[in-house]
């Protein structure tokens, strides 16, 4: 082939360190435009941003040129820097280390949109542990 073509979509999911829930709704438009922002100054488009206090999940395309640690890594930093610096909070605002990264498939992007969207709702039901969970066993991944 003389192009090379990539459409990899990221659903991805970290928490606040500790799972302390710091992301009010009072913030919330705030802390999801700036990391919009920032994944696409990345060349990530964003398809959709919402999260819980205690966590968010991030539908986007990857940049075929950079790694999912990497994009997430930045993203995590910078907001966590722009939150603080701020003063969106008065507690001093961390993401937790890890992440979760999960590709889309064309055809499961709607799905996954509407999960996304639909979280507070979701929430009502589901813990934030009994989600992570799920996702674990749905992917097959085991704790190390």
């Amino acid at each position: 082939m003389p192009h090379s073509y990539n459409k990899i979509w990221i659903h991805a999911i970290w928490a606040t360190n500790a799972r302390i829930p710091l992301v009010h709704q009072n913030i919330e438009q705030n802390v999801y435009q700036f990391i919009s922002n920032q994944l696409r100054e990345q060349g990530c488009p964003v398809r959709i941003i919402n999260a819980m206090p205690d966590h968010i999940h991030c539908l986007f395309l990857l940049n075929p040129q950079k790694s999912i640690a990497e994009v997430i890594k930045q993203i995590k930093g910078s907001s966590s820097h722009f939150i603080n610096q701020s003063n969106l909070i008065p507690e001093k605002f961390a993401w937790q280390t890890g992440y979760a990264a999960y590709s889309v498939s064309e055809s499961g992007i709607e799905k996954v949109f509407q999960y996304i969207k639909c979280q507070k709702m979701h929430h009502r039901k589901k813990s934030f542990q009994e989600e992570y969970d799920a996702f674990i066993k749905l992917y097959g991944l085991n704790e190390h």
